[in-house]
């Protein structure tokens, strides 16, 4: 059944055609569209996120989900505001990301398959593809994000869905990488999503999770410049400065004792600046995977 779910085709992310959301139809030629954009974005008040008709999936994303995290508008469900973020994202976080990704790919080395779990422009599944794991697929609710993803970096299997509800079958995969995604999901959800990684990551897989570090967010401003010089002052400003609902929650609950309490041995719980590092390992005797015939 495994194989066979696999061994099903997708959508094409990278060919298909994306309705219009409400940013894509504005006049980009004008310098006006950039400034009401921007005064959007900085406004205290955020809006809902508005699906245009037509859009793949749109019945299976999680009302959560459908916020302006980052301060974007419409959120990542457009066009134009999607990849323009999926672009942005590593030079807003001062290039830290890079050495993120490879440490994470350094921690699934070894994986035959491995999902990425809210894969946004597909970064993270592109490094491990280009770390030797032989099948990586990349899981996503934003249809604009698989688009830009697929197109970015072909060879990849992508697919639309949430967190805790992946439609992958049981112990289908043998590891499991998560960046930038926990801290975007309420509490009673997150503990779906540990289920759902419970239910797919094969005994013995590993799962791999770079997040924010609670030293930013926590800490008073002279703590972190002590700590981290000017890169800590910039996290500390970002961390207040976009719209992160479910960030304190995040950052408040005991995250390893959960995982324990789904089944993984957390090998690693690394605290620093921006990122905070887990990595675990999925309990009971790894499954034996026939050879092919």
């Amino acid at each position: 059944m495994t194989e066979a779910y696999f061994a099903e085709s997708t959508i094409d992310w990278a060919a298909v055609e994306l309705p219009d959301a409400w940013p894509d139809r504005l006049d980009w030629s004008r310098p006006t569209t950039a400034f009401r954009l921007l005064r959007r974005a900085m406004s205290r008040s955020r809006e809902r996120v508005t699906l245009p008709d037509g859009l793949p999936g749109a019945d299976r994303i999680s009302k959560y989900i459908l916020q302006e995290f980052h301060n974007l508008p419409n959120g990542n469900y457009s066009k134009h505001i999607s990849a323009g973020y999926a672009r942005g994202f590593d030079r807003a976080m001062l290039g830290t990301m890079a050495a993120g990704r490879a440490r994470v790919a350094r921690a699934l080395a070894g994986a035959t398959r491995v999902i990425d779990l809210g894969c946004g422009g597909g970064h993270l599944a592109g490094v491990l593809k280009a770390s030797g794991v032989p099948e990586v697929l990349g899981l996503d609710p934003s249809p604009y994000l698989l688009q830009f993803a697929a197109k970015a970096y072909p060879g990849i299997r992508w697919v639309q869905g949430m967190a805790e509800r992946t439609g992958l079958p049981d112990a289908s995969v043998d590891g499991a990488a998560i960046c930038f995604l926990l801290h975007e999901v309420p509490p009673k959800y997150l503990e779906e999503v540990l289920a759902e990684l419970r239910r797919i990551v094969r005994p013995g897989g590993r799962l791999a999770v770079l997040e924010p570090s609670p030293v930013q967010w926590r800490l008073s401003w002279w703590p972190v410049i002590r700590g981290h010089g000017w890169r800590g002052a910039y996290f500390k400003w970002l961390s207040l400065s976009v719209f992160e609902p479910f960030l304190d929650p995040w950052h408040r609950q005991p995250f390893a004792e959960r995982l324990a309490a789904h089944g993984f041995q957390v090998e690693a719980d690394e605290v620093g600046c921006p990122f905070r590092y887990v990595q675990a390992v999925r309990e009971g005797a790894p499954a034996v995977v026939p050879s092919p015939c």
